[in-house]
């Protein structure tokens, strides 16, 4: 796998330019970082969550950890991580773990962490464990459009 095919066509639909990036399969986002020579605060880790009305992905630099408490004070539900069967339903053409930040290919609604400025390139999961997608800051706001943007984490 390169690219999941409703991210691929998502990304394609808003005519936003990008490249992939390979790297050996790793496990975590540090990894990912480290793999590709990606500096860990332009890595774009998402993070799926559950609560009472459905899902949300909170996006980090990978080199944050997500302040549960402080998002769901944010979005004023009680929320839960989404456990594997949950990603493998909503995410069905992503490996597990490899979930892009891009909710709306997938109809789940985004929380950005305003620790992502809009300039520096973004890199972020292509659905695999040994792709990444870059695109420029801007495109990427692009892509995330309508997310809510809240500081909800910390550096690792």
């Amino acid at each position: 796998m390169t690219i999941a095919r409703k991210l691929q066509d998502y990304v394609a639909g808003r005519g936003i330019h990008y490249d992939t990036v390979a790297h050996h399969r790793t496990s975590t986002s540090s990894q990912t970082a480290q793999a590709a020579h990606v500096p860990g605060r332009r890595l774009a880790k998402a993070v799926l969550l559950h609560h009472e009305m459905g899902y949300a992905l909170a996006v980090v630099p990978s080199s944050h950890r997500v302040e549960l408490n402080t998002l769901q004070d944010v979005i004023d539900k009680r929320l839960g991580l989404a456990s594997e069967d949950e990603v493998g339903q909503l995410f069905n053409d992503c490996d597990i773990g490899a979930v892009p930040p891009v909710g709306a290919a997938y109809d789940v609604p985004v929380f950005l962490d305003e620790s992502f400025g809009g300039e520096g390139d973004v890199y972020f999961e292509a659905g695999d464990h040994k792709t990444l997608v870059h695109v420029t800051g801007g495109d990427f706001r692009n892509l995330l459009q309508g997310a809510r943007v809240a500081r909800f984490s910390h550096p690792a």
